[in-house]
């Protein structure tokens, strides 16, 4: 099994959970996060002045999937996420080594 984290712009995430559930990979957990990348934040004008953001808000997606789907689930997020611009996030792929339903106790490996 593997955690699919992804951090992606807020604008996309109704796209994304839509093509994962298209898809059949319904189970998600999501976080509203601030964060920056290479980028190191963005310049705005507000009121005729100029002011720096370096923490942008983000959207985490958190998915447990066994690892003959995570390539598909990749893909999805990638080419629904995907707007060609600096700031489209960054998905992170971590094993996992068990996972136990709390109300049943079962375990998957």
């Amino acid at each position: 099994m593997k955690l699919i984290l992804a951090i992606i712009r807020p604008e996309k995430f109704e796209d994304v959970k839509k093509a994962l559930e298209e898809k059949g990979f319904i189970p998600m957990t999501v976080l509203e996060v601030k964060g920056r990348g290479e980028q190191k934040g963005i310049r705005l004008s507000y009121r005729g002045r100029t002011v720096e953001v370096d923490l942008l808000e983000k959207v985490q997606i958190e998915i447990v999937a066994r690892d003959e789907d995570v390539d598909e689930i990749v893909e999805t997020i990638m080419n629904s996420a995907r707007t060609g611009k600096i700031g489209d996030g960054r998905i992170f792929i971590i094993p996992v080594e068990k996972s136990i339903k709390i109300r049943t106790g079962e375990e998957t490996i």
